[in-house]
């Protein structure tokens, strides 16, 4: 790993404010398979000032995976006062986080499950540009989520045909000048499809009618790292509006108010990483330097801006649970940079799992 090269495991998970962190894990536990606990933890978020006010602020914060492999929820509520909602209802193409993406091994039958389960399916299956089946539905708090083709699997089980986070799509203000960030940042440098149109399967979304242009990223070498054969492949779709103006969804609110609040990337290098940033001109915006301590896992993270304020965030992780019962822990500084944990010991973690 040169000094210059970070390395990127995969998307670790998304974090969604919200009004009620049991609740919303219940939910995602029972309808999406987020069953298994990295960490739990009430306490001050101190770090993330720029983007609270100003002012610490304290809040109770639940991460889950689902073990079929991708990307893990990051459940955050506030406990100092009552996060906002956006007052607008966010259209295709507003900025930010707009909708996460969830994989299936088979679509139809996630479909047919969360219809069967009661869930707001919005819409019959599709595909998208680059011929994916997908659809979309909202949780019970109103946001977005689509569930896609996904072939990136690291355990497979009779329980659930979905798998955790494999992205998500993003509304920005111009396009080529989003493009940079995400293909020399985060390395998603495949070009799936590059779209200009009114797009059918987007014509069930608040504001899907609407003419924008779509390109769906992915990345063309493999993620490297200790979770990489968990966290698995990941697309972000990127999204820009033509026919209106676009808004930006946390506008005048806080990190950590109701809605996706980041898009956080698993990573091993973070002094590389904040050189990369700096060197293509998106400076960190938070860093915890040398390491945060979450009670049940540690290590570094930070925070960048997208060119439209989207915030991305990324972890290098110090210490992580295995196995809570026996008080099994692990030191990854001690691991060599890149090299993929074993899978029975990612296996291990199932063993937390919430029923």
């Amino acid at each position: 790993m040169t000094e210059l090269s970070p390395l990127i495991a995969g998307i670790q998970q998304i974090g969604i404010g919200n009004r009620d962190v049991h609740a919303t894990w219940r939910w995602y536990r029972e309808h999406l398979g987020f069953d298994v606990p990295v960490f739990e933890e009430a306490a001050q978020a101190k770090l993330m000032l720029p983007y609270t006010g100003g002012q610490p602020r304290s809040r109770h914060a639940v991460l889950a995976l689902n073990m079929r492999g991708g990307g893990g929820l990051e459940i955050w509520q506030y406990t100092c006062r009552t996060p906002q909602p956006a007052d607008f209802q966010p259209l295709v193409g507003d900025l930010g986080i707009y909708i996460m993406k969830i994989k299936s091994a088979d679509v139809p039958a996630t479909h047919c499950f969360l219809m069967k389960k009661g869930a707001e399916v919005l819409g019959e299956i599709t595909k998208n540009p680059g011929g994916q089946q997908h659809f979309f539905l909202n949780d019970p708090y109103g946001n977005l989520i689509e569930v896609v083709e996904g072939n990136s699997w690291f355990t497979h089980n009779q329980r659930t045909t979905m798998g955790g986070v494999y992205g998500c799509t993003i509304g920005v203000s111009d396009l080529d000048k989003s493009l940079h960030f995400y293909k020399n940042i985060l390395g998603c440098d495949t070009v799936v499809f590059d779209e200009t149109d009114q797009f059918e399967d987007l014509a069930c979304l608040p504001g899907g009618e609407s003419k924008v242009r779509r390109v769906l990223l992915r990345h063309s070498r493999p993620r490297q790292g200790a979770f990489s054969k968990l966290l698995g492949d990941s697309e972000i779709e990127l999204i820009e509006v033509k026919d209106r103006q676009s808004r930006k969804i946390f506008q005048d609110r806080y990190w950590g108010d109701l809605g996706y609040i980041h898009l956080c990337f698993d990573i091993t290098g973070m002094p590389a990483m904040k050189n990369l940033c700096e060197a293509n001109g998106y400076p960190f915006t938070v860093d915890s330097d040398n390491s945060f301590d979450m009670g049940e896992a540690a290590g570094r993270f930070s925070y960048v801006e997208d060119p439209d304020g989207t915030l991305i965030e990324f972890v290098e992780t110090h210490k992580l649970p295995i196995l809570k019962k026996i008080g099994w822990y692990l030191d990854l500084r001690k691991r060599e940079p890149g090299k993929a944990l074993p899978d029975w010991m990612l296996k291990a973690m199932g063993l937390n799992r919430v029923k």
